[in-house]
């Protein structure tokens, strides 16, 4: 079947929520938030793009997810140092377009051996010829950098500079909200190995619902820690193009930072931060709490077809309940 691309303002196409399809009911619920990831330890980073005053401790590379504050999930190098991707790069084909002074305030993370990672997808990870000979570290193709004045492990000074330059995620994106502000969102319709009908998002990940939530809710439950772990997705530009989707499901909410953040059905929506990949699905089921999306704005298994295969899965792992200080039970994300 033909699938027509739609391009609807989100501000013009919140008045079309009360058209929506029928799910089953889910419970809402106050949202918790989850204790702050421990930091790392680590000493500063030279223009020359070495931390401190010691050589890495061997002659490999190592690449690293890891919270940062205020960015979310981004990408380390062996040393816990953010490292960074230019926009005037090019990832197909790799280019690297940051040499001379450029080069001294983003220094490149060069390939000095096998590149290990850890939370990355090696089948992402690449290198690419500088125009010195040296070979510079890729994530998604897009050459990685170090910047000059980090200082420590942690840092992320250099996310948003000049307009072009971004903490880098798992897949060599733009970590944080920068991936959505910088253009158009697209949302598709599109099938899951196990769970069936789905929505993902522009770089083709899953999308998901939070039950904490409350359909046609005016604000997300998931804020702080919890949107580290599950970013947003954002309107951006304030377009988001449709594919296989209804667009009088599509609708917007405004978030505590003040950004917008896409609802279809009535739910805000959201992607995972421990999907490393195209039709990884790792979220759904975690806390019971987090569903995929289908394209008629459910959460998988609730529309009245539902096959005992789209049924909810089990809890990956990837969240667990706590007490919190209070004497209740808390969750973490």
């Amino acid at each position: 079947m033909l699938r027509t691309r739609i391009a609807v303002s989100v501000a013009a196409a919140a008045a079309g929520l009360a058209v929506l399809t029928a799910c089953s009911g889910v419970e809402t619920a106050q949202p918790v938030v989850a204790p702050a990831a421990a930091g790392g330890n680590g000493g500063g980073q030279a223009a020359n793009g070495q931390v401190g005053n010691a050589a890495p401790a061997s002659n490999e590379s190592k690449l690293v997810v890891a919270d940062v504050a205020d960015v979310g999930q981004v990408l380390t190098d062996q040393n816990g140092m953010t490292l960074y991707r230019f926009d005037k790069d090019t990832a197909k084909p790799p280019k690297s377009n940051c040499d001379g002074d450029c080069a001294k305030a983003w220094p490149p993370l060069l390939s000095t051996g096998d590149v290990q990672v850890q939370g990355v997808d090696k089948n992402n990870v690449g290198k690419v010829t500088r125009s010195d000979g040296t070979e510079q570290v890729t994530v998604g193709g897009w050459a990685l950098y170090r910047y000059a004045k980090d200082t420590k492990p942690g840092d992320a000074t250099g996310q948003g500079v000049g307009g072009a330059w971004y903490a880098a995620n798992a897949k060599g994106g733009k970590a944080g909200q920068a991936a959505a502000a910088s253009g158009a969102v697209k949302l598709s319709a599109s099938k899951i190995d196990g769970l069936g009908d789905a929505i993902v998002d522009q770089n083709g990940m899953t999308v998901y619902l939070f039950t904490k939530d409350t359909k046609k809710a005016k604000t997300s439950a998931c804020n702080g820690d919890c949107a580290k772990t599950w970013p947003a997705v954002l309107s951006g530009n304030g377009k988001v193009e449709l594919q296989g989707i209804d667009s009088k499901l599509l609708g917007s909410i405004k978030r505590q930072d003040g950004s917008e953040q896409v609802t279809i059905g009535g739910w805000p929506i959201y992607t995972f931060s421990k999907d490393l990949k195209p039709g990884d699905a790792n979220g759904m089921g975690v806390n019971g709490t987090w569903f995929v999306i289908e394209p008629n704005g459910c959460k998988v298994g609730t529309t009245p077809s539902a096959t005992a295969s789209q049924a909810p899965a089990a809890d990956s792992g990837a969240g667990s309940s706590t007490n919190d200080s209070s004497g209740g039970t808390g969750t973490t994300y």
